[in-house]
């Protein structure tokens, strides 16, 4: 994939807490990330580690406890109301459950309409005209627009959720696992929408995920989490092709190659993912990490480019 180097977003030691009988719960724990114009970032880590709450929190669906996220240069988490209503139209998410996302007491020109009345971007028959637009544009037909959401399947209802996302003219996209609900059948028609749209529209993606093979399809480059901290940064073919990060090994260890002569170690996690109300010592993956030293428990790892565009946290890299 193409290198794409102008910058259009920029999260800057993000961090989202829950307060849980006193205590944070750290979900996303210092967050660094650039992702520019044009380009899909994939993040992906096992269920919990904070991916969706790291998205959430980005476009501010969620208030950060800490940090800044820079947009075009301006840091978001100081606009205001008024600004961030603007701000929408710029940013918006592909919601994760295609059942839960859609009211299903409105119909769809409504669904998919609403942005537009939200925003006065267009109504009466200019309304109409971009809903069939639309619908058109991600794989449905116009007629469907006079439908509720359960006369659909849970394909055409993510095709809807796109719609509505794609309404404003938006640049930039969160992609909420926008695949995990959808049968396997039905996942790559996604994707290879999502591609499409985006080489037509010049969108920029955050897509998050936990099926791998998936993600590497689509993405230029990848971060790994695990219990709310970044682990490995790459573009995705050197993150497949060399992963750094035992936890990113033992992952990639677990996806299926569709060649029965190639034979892959399985890499088996001992022990429980930790709470991350109360995460253990320096390197949070040491409790379940094979190389785990003494070190380890005692310093946190640094952030550091391993090789050229390729980071990790790991002191199996200390230099």
């Amino acid at each position: 994939m193409a290198v794409k180097t102008q910058k259009l977003l920029e999260v800057k030691n993000v961090k989202k807490y829950f307060p849980i009988q006193k205590k944070p719960l750290k979900a996303v724990d210092d967050l660094n990330l650039i992702i520019n114009k044009g380009e899909t970032v994939g993040l992906v880590g096992e269920s919990g580690c904070g991916k969706s709450t790291a998205g959430k929190t980005i476009i501010r669906l969620m208030e950060p406890t800490a940090g800044e996220v820079l947009f075009e240069g301006k840091n978001i988490y100081k606009f205001n109301q008024r600004q961030m209503k603007e701000l929408r139209k710029d940013m918006q998410i592909i919601f994760q459950d295609p059942y839960a996302s859609l009211n299903p007491r409105m119909k769809i020109e409504d669904i998919v309409g609403e942005p537009l009345d939200i925003h006065h971007l267009a109504k009466g028959k200019k309304r109409k005209e971009r809903v069939h637009e639309l619908l058109e544009l991600v794989g449905l037909r116009s007629e469907h627009a006079n439908r509720f959401p359960h006369e659909f399947s849970g394909g055409q209802r993510q095709r809807i959720g796109i719609a509505r996302a794609l309404a404003v003219h938006p640049k930039f996209i969160v992609c909420d696992e926008p695949i995990s609900a959808l049968d396997v059948s039905i996942q790559a028609q996604i994707v290879n929408l999502l591609k499409s749209l985006q080489e037509k529209m010049e969108l920029t993606y955050l897509f998050i995920a936990h099926d791998l093979s998936m993600v590497k399809y689509i993405s230029d480059r990848i971060l790994v989490m695990y219990l709310g901290n970044m682990v490995e940064l790459s573009d995705s073919g050197s993150l497949y092709d060399e992963p750094l990060h035992p936890y990113t090994q033992a992952l990639l260890s677990a996806v299926p190659i569709p060649d029965p002569t190639v034979k892959r170690e399985r890499i088996v996690l001992e022990g429980e993912v930790p709470t991350p109300l109360s995460p253990p010592s320096g390197c949070v993956f040491r409790t379940r990490c094979k190389y785990a030293m003494e070190r380890c428990a005692i310093e946190v790892p640094k952030w550091q480019e391993v090789k050229p565009a390729h980071f990790t946290a790991c002191h199996l890299y200390d230099k």
